[in-house]
């Protein structure tokens, strides 16, 4: 299986199907990035970070804007939400009886995550946790590379996330990796995640923001500018 990937302001991003992506990554290894366009904009004004994105081993359309934004481009993608990807690669953990390593989140979240995702997935063999309030990574790093987990969970939020897993990726070249932001409140059950309706009509995030009008300054104009961005790239190329 090979990438087919199409770009987007200057960003490749993966046309897999969500099985795909899956059997991809599993078999390659190696960091995934859910690409949305506020990860775009800030990469946008980071080369660093710009560079993180276009050298992980696969990009994902996470958020619905990235996916309007390539139908409005001509490309037909379909959307790979990372919460979702994050569970599919714990089941296939389990089933293939690899380890697995979290970090990220206050620490009761992690806590309450590992809890309630080892009662999902009581045969998942978890190998390390630990929170995401830490200024030095060194110490982090050091404990993973000697657990040797075969998945590494990130929720550091982004940038910082990405930052960190492409730090880890010379340490542990054999293992996946993916930034996961605030799936681990979910997964404690302190967040409630938006009904499946509202996550099949790719109005997950609206339902966030309605939930947490704090993420309001997040979403615009950072959404609407990113579409104005990519309409502009289709009529008049960049």
């Amino acid at each position: 299986m090979e990438r087919n990937i199409v770009n987007i302001l200057g960003y490749g991003v993966d046309t897999f199907s969500f099985e795909d992506a899956i059997n991809y990554i599993i078999d390659r290894h190696g960091q995934v990035v859910t690409i949305n366009p506020e990860m775009i904009e800030c990469a946008n004004k980071d080369n660093n970070f710009k560079t993180i994105i276009n050298n992980a081993e696969m990009v994902v359309p996470d958020g619905i804007g990235v996916q309007v934004g390539l139908k409005i481009l001509g490309a037909s993608v379909k959307r790979i939400p990372g919460i979702d990807l994050g569970k599919a690669l714990l089941f296939r953990a389990e089933h293939l009886n690899k380890s697995v390593a979290f970090v990220g989140a206050k620490s009761e979240v992690v806590e309450n995550a590992v809890k309630n995702i080892k009662s999902e997935l009581p045969n998942l063999n978890i190998v390390y946790q630990h929170d995401g309030y830490f200024v030095d990574s060194s110490d982090i790093i050091n404990s993973l590379k000697e657990k040797g987990p075969d998945f590494v969970f990130v929720a550091l939020g982004s940038p910082k996330q990405e930052f960190f897993i492409s730090e880890l990726k010379s340490v542990l070249p054999n293992s996946v990796m993916i930034g996961l932001g605030g799936s681990f409140d979910v997964w404690a059950g302190m967040v409630k995640r938006a009904p499946k309706i509202i996550q099949r009509l790719g109005l997950e995030w609206l339902y966030r923001t309605l939930s947490e009008p704090s993420r309001i300054k997040r979403i615009f104009p950072t959404l609407p500018v990113f579409v104005l961005k990519v309409l502009k790239e289709r009529i008049i190329g960049r």
